[in-house]
């Protein structure tokens, strides 16, 4: 199981970045992805969760400005940033479970079974 994630960069607040996440090596379709992101000096959180029947859930932080999304067919996972903030600034890492999501495991890191890279965010004032 491999996943890559591209798209991060240096943008200024107020801008957007859209995310993505390529996975390989396993039945995309049989899996739940996530999007989680890791600060300097603080644990990894969760941003946003979609399950394979398209329902989402994510974190009070990104409501309203972050949009996750998911293409079958490529197997990719995308997470399309607006309104970005200096506070989103973090590594950001796509992630997969193989089986049943639960709403509330996008707080929930541990019940992950594979990572990708990560894609670092730098967002300036």
């Amino acid at each position: 199981v491999q996943l890559v994630e591209s798209g991060g960069g240096s943008v200024q607040s107020g801008g957007s970045l859209r995310l993505s996440c390529a996975a390989s090596g396993y039945t995309y379709s049989g899996s739940c992805m996530g999007w989680f992101r890791q600060a300097p000096g603080k644990e990894r959180e969760g941003v946003a969760l979609i399950r394979r029947d398209g329902i989402t859930t994510y974190a009070d932080s990104v409501k309203g400005r972050f949009t996750i999304s998911q293409d079958n067919a490529k197997n990719t996972l995308y997470l399309q940033m607006n309104s970005l903030k200096p506070d989103d600034t973090a590594m950001y890492y796509c992630a997969s479970r193989m089986g049943f999501c639960l709403s509330g495991d996008v707080r929930r890191p541990g019940r992950f079974d594979y990572w990708g890279q990560g894609t670092q965010v730098t967002v300036s004032s």
